[in-house]
């Protein structure tokens, strides 16, 4: 899964190394390696687990 799986491990890194053969710059290289986070909705079924614990649901 998700940051684990080869596509993260091996291909993503190689083709980073690829890329900056053609001058591309390390702000973009970092966000290529690491994507924003796409916020999901949760179930309140799991809200209510989060506030048990003493979480606060993720923002969407």
């Amino acid at each position: 899964m998700y940051p684990f799986d080869d596509l993260h491990r091996y291909h993503r890194p190689a083709a980073l190394v690829g890329a900056s053969f053609g001058g591309s710059t390390i702000q973009k290289n970092l966000e290529y390696l690491q994507p924003v986070p796409v916020a999901h909705e949760f179930p309140d079924a799991d809200l209510r687990t989060l506030a048990a614990f003493g979480l606060k649901p993720p923002r969407g």
